[in-house]
């Protein structure tokens, strides 16, 4: 997930407004506090993707990467693709101020609403002297009742979710579209993104190294959410004549609020659709682009490269949505093959560059891992105590994995199976990976580095200064083995980026057929118009109208999860069915010339 939010705990608002990882020290900040602006840093901000957090400020992740440096590494570019940017880079700077203008009318129409919606859906409540967001709680308190209610079965399924992954019980025949290893892909490639890596890099400063053990706590509980919301979408998924799949909330919405009227049960499913759409068409579309122009812009030597105009962007956001397209215009099946080799890449790259600062560090990973067990209960960073640092903990993990939101079922559902709760033996290995794993390797690397930068942010934030950038807390922990990450970040990010891009256009494309009817045509436009959004925001970006996506997101949440508690007899009955298959021997395993599982 693009993961622009993230709120401390303990500190006041201003701090608030930097805890996502990413810029800190932003113009708009600094004009707030009668600051001086940075302008030798500063970039064009119609080119800049925004950073949000949870309190609706903006900070422009342009204005982070100037200060985490680097080269460009790009020194081969097509003849033809460099004649265009270099034309773009020469136009006169005011043949793009329109869109300046644009960016202004948009946003300052947009600004009241983002702000309201968001106080609202991002509440807080007073808790042991910390600011709790009440959507955590919402989030947190499934996964718990969820484990408890299955006697936590993430805990006791591992091989059966391998077995499955591996395609020990489909076969190919099976009604469908992807395997189950190809569902997965596709679903972790919409949830690992830059929160992985700033997000992270802010939690660790704001709550301590502590916050480590609470999120890693929150993804494993956030597992049985998965395995709840994934074996609905299965179970009650609509399989149509051309094979195509269509399941998720959009399916089992209904049929959980059936028994309150079509009335309830229709305004339900109209809130998620909504909500949905609203955040993929943006947040989970033009953001990612912006992003990725913003990140090749900076390792291509900023306003003075060849990406260093709106021309360019333009050209930029283009070609961007041009290989989008590539891969959206052949659905989910395409869309998985791509992800199912892209996610693994990702994860290798990513991974084992933490592991070469950890393994680099090898002295210190034993006494790390015993700071980070102690700082969990006896904190000495985050404002609250112990509450703090376990709130900052858990709505970094919350807000990672996408627990509970409703998006995962949807592409969880277009699986080979006969079973439905086979798929949600599946799904529950997503939270592991995002968070478990991915987000983990990121707050050890952070710790096990242990650079003065990290020791001083934490010791400023402790004493009630400003939180920095979580961006730059991860980067330099991993120069100090690696200096030429901003590189390696700028390929982690273009990967994340368009991993979301993809997955997230099928999930945005399911509420579009929802809202307006399944045909080939209205697939066709959707499909055409996201495109196009990918060159909006490669180009532009609308600050207040992401802020208002950001909320929509957790909006889906409400309903969601209210349907996944209606139906839980529902997945219970799936497992026992599932169990009992196995040990009476009507679900074996499938040969393996019959299996589906790439």
């Amino acid at each position: 997930m693009r993961d622009r939010r993230f709120a401390g705990v303990g500190h006041d608002q201003h701090q608030d407004q930097q805890l996502l990882g990413v810029s800190g020290l932003d113009d708009q900040a600094a004009e707030e506090r009668g600051e001086p602006q940075q302008v030798e840093e500063q970039q064009d901000e119609s080119q800049c993707a925004p950073e949000a957090n949870l309190d609706g400020h903006v900070a422009h992740p342009c204005h982070i990467l100037v200060r985490c440096g680097g080269v460009s590494p790009m020194r081969f570019v097509d003849p033809v693709i460099t004649q265009l940017l270099s034309a773009a880079e020469d136009e006169p700077a005011q043949t793009w101020e329109w869109l300046a203008k644009v960016e202004e009318a948009i946003n300052g129409a947009f600004d009241p609403l983002a702000s309201g919606v968001g106080s609202v859906i991002f509440a807080t409540v007073p808790l042991f002297g910390t600011d709790a967001p009440l959507i955590v709680f919402w989030l947190v308190a499934a996964a718990l009742i969820f484990t408890v209610y299955f006697r936590g079965i993430q805990f006791r399924s591992a091989k059966t979710s391998l077995d499955l992954v591996r395609g020990k019980y489909s076969r190919a025949s099976d009604p469908g579209e992807v395997t189950h290893f190809q569902a997965l892909s596709s679903a972790v490639s919409g949830t690992v993104g830059l929160g992985n890596i700033a997000g992270v890099g802010a939690a660790v400063v704001i709550g301590g190294p502590g916050a480590t053990l609470w999120m890693i706590v929150a993804g494993l509980l956030g597992m049985c959410t998965k395995f709840v919301e994934c074996t609905l979408g299965v179970k009650y998924r609509e399989v149509h004549e051309d094979g195509t799949v269509t399941g998720g909330p959009f399916k089992y919405l209904p049929v959980a609020f059936d028994r309150f009227g079509a009335g309830v049960s229709k305004s339900m499913v109209g809130i998620f659709a909504v909500a949905l759409f609203l955040f993929g068409a943006i947040g989970g579309n033009m953001f990612q682009a912006n992003q990725t122009m913003a990140q090749a812009r900076e390792v291509t030597g900023g306003d003075e490269g060849f990406l260093g105009s709106s021309g360019s962007a333009l050209i930029f956001g283009v070609i961007l949505a041009l290989l989008v397209g590539a891969v959206i215009l052949g659905g989910i099946t395409s869309i998985a093959k791509v992800t199912s080799k892209l996610v693994p890449f990702m994860g290798i790259l990513y991974i084992g560059t933490c592991l070469l600062v950890i393994l680099g560090n090898f002295d210190h990973i034993p006494g790390a891992i015993a700071t980070i067990v102690s700082q969990a209960f006896n904190p000495t960073a985050a404002g609250g105590g112990v509450i703090g640092v376990l709130i900052v903990g858990f709505q970094r993990a919350a807000f990672s994995n996408e627990a509970g939101v409703g998006s995962a079922p949807i592409v969880h559902s277009a699986v080979k199976t006969r079973h439905p709760v086979s798929e949600g033996y599946v799904a529950l290995l997503e939270p592991f990976i995002d968070t478990v794993v991915v987000c983990t390797m990121t707050a050890l690397t952070i710790v096990v580095a242990d650079t003065n930068f990290y020791n001083e942010a934490v010791a400023s934030v402790a004493a009630g200064g400003d939180a920095p950038d979580g961006v730059v807390v991860t980067s330099r922990s991993f120069e100090t083995f690696l200096p030429q990450f901003p590189v390696i970040l700028a390929v982690a990010v273009a990967l994340f980026a368009f991993s979301t891009l993809i997955t997230w256009s099928y999930y945005t494309m399911k509420a579009w057929t929802t809202l307006f009817g399944r045909s080939p045509a209205s697939e066709m436009i959707f499909k055409v118009v996201f495109c196009l959004f990918v060159v909006v925001g490669a180009t532009v970006n609308f600050t207040s109208v992401l802020d208002f996506a950001d909320a929509m997101l957790f909006v889906a949440a409400i309903p969601n999860l209210l349907a996944c508690y209606l139906l839980l007899p529902k997945v219970r009955e799936e497992v026992r069915d599932f169990r009992e298959g196995r040990r009476n021997g009507t679900i074996a395993e499938v040969p393996v010339a019959e299996r589906t599982t790439t």
